[in-house]
């Protein structure tokens, strides 16, 4: 069941939605080489809770940690650890905050010192994608024009869009309906309504689509180790049209 938030709730989902921007901010200014992953969680950790909100994935099924940090063939999930990151990776960090009983969630990919121009454009090719769904996030449309637009993108830059995951509706629960597929038809999926609030997720990988779960149970990595990318933002249905919630 999709469930409809009203302005008021959507300005909660604003504020956990501006801790999560704030914390990624944070990160953008520390990431260096030699920082180990679990450094990289402490510091999120710690920043969220300065903002007066909760970490929203520790915990989370059984989640160790406050962050899903994955490295290059690392597409999401990864498990912060003593891992230290070194120059040329590329990390995708996914936050959530919950702040008076609504979450916020938001993922970016970030280079670690000078990256290869082969992963430089994996990263801007999957930002593309993620405003290309954003821009038709829109009362009206059907879902699958979103999908749609997000697999356009990436598929004609020649990479693959990660089918086995998905984006999700949210608000007072992490993961509500609708499922929010990177690929599919135009067609698809429920109409878009004023009071959606969705988190719009594309997973580019450089080669297959094809994904694994490592041993850990939580790793997902690309089924050939080339690297992958993960932008997210969590975006309201508005009449004006798309709001994200999750600006800096």
């Amino acid at each position: 069941m999709i469930v409809l938030k009203t302005k008021n709730e959507i300005e909660i989902m604003r504020r956990a939605g501006k801790v999560v921007s704030r914390t990624l901010d944070m990160v953008a200014r520390v990431i260096e080489p030699g920082m180990t992953t679990a450094k990289l969680n402490d510091l999120i950790d710690d920043f969220i809770r300065s903002q007066g909100a909760i970490p929203a994935f520790k915990g989370y099924q059984g989640f160790p940690a406050s962050a899903c940090i994955s490295v290059n063939e690392e597409v999401v999930h990864g498990i912060p650890g003593d891992r230290k990151l070194r120059d040329g990776d590329i990390v995708s960090v996914d936050v959530g905050s919950i702040l008076d009983g609504y979450y916020g969630d938001s993922a970016r990919t970030f280079a670690v010192g000078r990256v290869s121009q082969q992963k430089s454009r994996l990263m801007e090719s999957t930002l593309k994608s993620l405003m290309a769904g954003i821009d038709n996030a829109r009362k009206g449309n059907r879902l699958g024009v979103i999908s749609a637009a997000v697999q356009q993108v990436a598929e004609r830059d020649g990479y693959g869009v990660v089918r086995q995951l998905v984006g999700h509706g949210i608000g007072r629960q992490m993961h509500e309906d609708p499922q929010v597929p990177n690929f599919g038809s135009p067609e698809d999926g429920p109409e878009l309504g004023t009071g959606m609030v969705i988190a719009i997720e594309p997973m580019i990988n450089t080669g297959t689509y094809e994904i694994k779960t490592m041993p850990d149970g939580w790793t997902v990595v690309t089924a050939d180790g080339q690297p992958s990318a993960h932008f997210e933002h969590t975006v309201a249905i508005t009449d004006e049209g798309p709001d994200i919630l999750t600006l800096s």
